[in-house]
């Protein structure tokens, strides 16, 4: 097979392989079709949607050649931005909570990231990051924007995000499929993922039924009581309303324990040799549960997000 060569490895994100979950969901009707995020550079998805913000704040005028990116992230977004600053000459700074794991700060701050650190609230537990914890994060990221006059990247409100999934990973997986595909499952932390791949899957089927994915304590999007805002699925649970989200594109939501997770995610390991993180677990668990019950016989999509490697300090392994 011939192989071209690129001139950066920003040309290296997206593209990754789908695969179908045939040893963990054996002697289940249907299939749970994986997208392996995890193989871009940066090993999470979060680098598609941090390629796609920069290339069009850049063809929109908005980022100066040399500015100052600056982003808020519990570390997949800003390694993925890491990456594509340092390629394209924009000097990076990421605010994340000190309850996110450290292996992020460091993989940023070795990509040539300024890495600035949020205490999280009073009481705050480490590895579970709450809303309240972001909302400190968030100060400290518009305050160094101002300070830094820089570009703020803004996950949760910058369509770049969703555009990365609505224009690729959609197409991807589809493609991949052959068209298979009867529903998706998405562990809600932007929503840019759950609104881009559902925007791009339901283009070629409108009647692709996409689930949103919340922790069992925190159910904020479902209407439900939220009961403990602190869990341990790190990137998302936030317990917040989130701006990307358009509520006709979801079918249900689907509640996912902290146990459920980090029990799917070491059997992923286990039994299909994937090595993954706390919302890539959470995201078969649902999809495991949809196959005995309603989606029985489905094929049903997913996105395996980030490496496990980005959480050898947690519980998780």
């Amino acid at each position: 097979m011939t192989q071209t060569l690129s001139s950066s490895v920003i040309e290296a994100i997206g593209k990754t392989p789908l695969v179908s979950l045939s040893r963990i969901s054996m002697g289940l009707e249907g299939r749970i079709l994986a997208k392996l995020e995890y193989l871009n550079p940066g090993f999470s998805k979060k680098d598609r949607a941090a390629l796609q913000m920069i290339v069009e704040a850049e063809q929109a005028g908005t980022l100066s050649p040399g500015q100052a990116v600056v982003e808020l992230t519990s570390g997949n977004q800003g390694t993925g931005l890491s990456i594509v600053c340092a390629v394209k000459g924009y000097p990076f700074v990421a605010v994340m909570s000190k309850g996110n794991s450290m292996e992020r700060a460091r993989m940023m701050r070795a990509l040539g990231a300024e890495v600035v650190l949020v205490d999280q609230a009073p009481n705050g537990i480490p590895g579970q990051v709450s809303g309240e914890d972001l909302e400190r994060v968030e100060e400290v990221a518009r305050r160094l924007t101002i300070e830094r006059r820089g570009f703020r990247a803004d996950q949760f409100r910058n369509q770049g995000n969703v555009h990365a999934h609505e224009y690729y990973t959609a197409e991807e997986m589809w493609a991949q499929a052959g068209g298979q595909i009867d529903a998706f499952v998405d562990f809600a932390g932007t929503a840019g993922t759950f609104m881009g791949c559902a925007r791009g899957l339901k283009k070629h089927k409108p009647e692709i039924r996409c689930y949103l994915i919340e922790p069992h304590t925190a159910p904020h999007l479902a209407g439900k009581r939220v009961s403990n805002p602190s869990h341990q699925i790190q990137g998302g649970g936030y317990n917040m309303d989130l701006p990307f989200l358009e509520r006709s594109f979801v079918h249900d939501y689907l509640q996912v324990s902290d146990e459920e997770a980090i029990e799917t995610t070491r059997a992923l390991a286990r039994k299909e040799g994937i090595f993954a993180g706390f919302s890539s677990g959470a995201n078969v668990a649902a999809a495991l549960r949809l196959l005995q019950g309603r989606e029985r016989g489905a094929t049903i999509a997913l996105t395996i997000n980030d490496s496990g490697l980005k959480y050898l300090s947690t519980e998780l392994f």
